[in-house]
């Protein structure tokens, strides 16, 4: 019996170690998966959230285009609104200096220029539409402003319907070049 009995514990024994090795290789396969599982959720987790930085990222620089467009736009329009301002600039400077000598040609034609003066105090009475003006002239002009001074305000009343007294105001002298 004791060699049977020997034979029967080396069996028993060899079953617990082929069961404990089991256990131990169920375990193991155990561990792995549920680690295998823990690292593929990490590495969605750490995807979604690189995926998510990404997009941040994109929509950061999208609005940044986006601003920067925008502000390319802003400025070519400001560029063209200038360049419409220097034009309209130069044509007034242009218009200014033919004027300037249109009248310094006109008032070589005395009568031209007696009517032009008729014809500005008259327009000057009927903005300001008042019954007591007083004149400022230049010292060249004041006998011809005298000149047709009633026939500025007889043109002022027919229009207006205001009796106006208008004198020359002799307290101020303009310069000459005007």
């Amino acid at each position: 019996m004791s060699g049977l009995a020997q034979e029967e514990v080396d069996r028993q024994i060899q079953q617990m170690v082929a069961f404990i090795e089991q256990e131990a290789k169920e375990k193991a396969d155990e561990i792995a998966v549920k680690a295998e599982e823990e690292f593929n959720i990490e590495k969605g987790r750490l995807v979604q959230q690189e995926k998510l930085k990404l997009m941040q990222q994109f929509e950061r620089k999208e609005k940044q285009a986006d601003t920067a467009k925008k502000i390319a736009y802003s400025t070519s329009l400001n560029v063209a609104r200038l360049e419409v301002l220097k034009a309209q600039e130069d044509h007034l400077k242009s218009v200014v200096e033919k004027a300037e000598g249109d009248l310094s040609s006109l008032s070589k034609d005395k009568g031209k220029y007696k009517q032009l003066v008729t014809d500005l105090i008259t327009q000057g009475l009927c903005t300001l539409l008042e019954s007591d003006v007083k004149l400022q002239c230049c010292k060249r002009d004041v006998a011809l402003v005298k000149e047709v001074l009633p026939a500025a305000t007889k043109a002022f009343t027919k229009a207006s319907g205001i009796q106006c007294k208008c004198e020359i105001d002799s307290s101020v002298e303009l310069n000459e070049s005007c």
